[in-house]
């Protein structure tokens, strides 16, 4: 079965079912600074700019459900961790506050 609208591929063979997530893939030209540019090469790299600008520009442009984000970033339990301590320094901090 083929679905390219819903970017799910399914393969069947005699013994096995393949799934494969398709993601389309849009062109787009942007303009930069000539620094940027040249920043953008040396630090990120050559053929990896794509996967950067789109990692840094997609959480500001794709809804995502509140809740499912919610409950991956629950599940993480390092972040977790850092979070409770942080919250906890700054409840310290703020208790020897005078007012």
């Amino acid at each position: 079965m083929y679905k390219y609208d819903t970017t799910i591929v399914k393969i069947l063979d005699m013994t096995h079912c393949y799934t494969y997530t398709i993601r389309m893939k849009k062109k787009l030209t942007i303009t930069v600074d000539e620094k940027i540019y040249a920043g953008l090469h040396r630090v990120i790299g050559r053929r990896k700019i794509s996967q950067f600008i789109e990692a840094l520009v997609g959480p500001h442009v794709l809804q995502k459900d509140l809740e499912s984000g919610y409950r991956e970033m629950a599940e993480d339990e390092v972040r977790e961790k850092e979070a409770f301590e942080w919250a906890e320094a700054t409840v310290t901090d703020v208790a020897n506050e005078t007012r």
